[in-house]
């Protein structure tokens, strides 16, 4: 009978302490990306309401959608989010563009070194800055949380030939996306632009109807485009892959104080486990490529410049076709240059 009461008790505490953890959240956070378990974004998440859950001890909630539950396009879930019915969203530049067409800024070719001049950006005032031009643009419906990476850096790849040289891409069918910007870069360089749905890319590959595209070796890897014929990649490092989180700025204000510094320091805290994964994801991405066949190239620093150099028209047409883009690209441009600035300062401290 003792043991009874016991299993009794103890039923009746955890549907208790179940009733309670239900009912102490104040606030739920409605969270979708568009990707799956093995993706940087959901690695973000997951990070983003661990610290949430914890730091505002239970008063927040955070629901995660992976994949199409909520929505499945670009435009729909920024609606999504606008209208409410989703809180957070991850999107690329190009998912985003048809909405905010200046964050195409950051596909702009060769304007950050490396990681580290990236997250430096990334991390500042550049942010800020676009974060108040998304918040006019929507009409102070959607917000700009923070910028964090979604697969390293986009480099080129093919099934024909190494490219070493802007020459080297001459007549190349580049698969790009339907943005304006990524095939103004592709024409610049002299291979042919050829947009294709991303689903489709692998059989495009087999059958020759694109011979190029501009990816991170995680997805490059993660399709298996390899498979497909894909044997070239140069590590030309031309755009870094930003993912842009977007959160409902009428959810994100109807919080206290106290819990939008949670959330935004919860953002900090997904922002930095975005920058780490690609890293380390891509150091067994690149030991398979290689492994299996696949030539993997590093420019020069002479072949890198020709390659900026080639590419800098798209600066011009930036600037001059796209809404918003003057006073976004010399908003990055200084940031790079500060950001620049302080890290080779304190690389010179550093080793004297």
């Amino acid at each position: 009978m003792i043991k009874s009461l016991t299993k009794t008790l103890l039923a009746a505490g955890l549907i208790a302490a179940s009733s309670i953890a239900a009912s102490a959240a104040d606030y739920t956070i409605r969270a979708t990306a568009n990707s799956n378990e093995n993706d940087e974004d959901y690695d973000g998440l997951v990070v983003f309401k661990n610290y949430v859950e914890a730091a505002s001890n239970g008063a927040i909630e955070v629901e995660l959608f992976i994949g199409t539950q909520l929505c499945s396009k670009g435009a729909e879930c920024l609606q999504g989010v606008a209208d409410g019915s989703i809180d957070v969203y991850i999107s690329t530049s190009g998912g985003a563009a048809g909405i905010f067409p200046y964050v195409q800024v950051l596909d702009l070719p060769y304007l950050m070194a490396d990681d580290r001049v990236a997250e430096a950006v990334l991390q500042g005032d550049f942010t800020r800055k676009m974060r108040d031009m998304a918040l006019e643009s929507s009409g102070g419906k959607i917000r700009l949380m923070t910028v964090g990476n979604t697969g390293g850096w986009r480099n080129f790849a093919n099934t024909k030939r190494r490219v070493a040289n802007p020459s080297d891409m001459e007549g190349l069918k580049i698969r790009t996306v339907v943005a304006d910007l990524p095939q103004e870069l592709v024409k610049a360089l002299g291979a042919s632009p050829t947009p294709i749905p991303w689903p489709e890319l692998f059989t495009s590959f087999q059958t020759g109807v694109v011979e190029g595209s501009k990816n991170g070796i995680t997805d490059i890897m993660g399709m298996k485009f390899p498979d497909a014929g894909l044997k070239y990649v140069t590590l030309d490092g031309h755009a870094y892959m930003g993912a842009l989180w977007w959160m409902s700025n009428d959810k994100f204000m109807a919080m206290p104080e106290d819990m939008r510094a949670v959330v935004v320091d919860g953002f900090y805290q997904l922002q930095q486990a975005t920058f780490a994964s690609p890293k380390r994801k891509s150091i067994a991405a690149y030991e398979e490529f290689v492994a299996g066949g696949g030539d993997l190239y590093v420019p020069t620093p002479a072949e890198k410049a020709a390659f900026k150099e080639a590419a800098a028209p798209v600066y011009d047409w930036f600037k001059g076709n796209v809404d918003g883009g003057e006073v976004i690209f010399d908003a990055l441009t200084s940031a790079v240059a500060e950001a620049e600035a302080s890290i080779n300062a304190g690389r010179m401290a550093d080793i004297k």
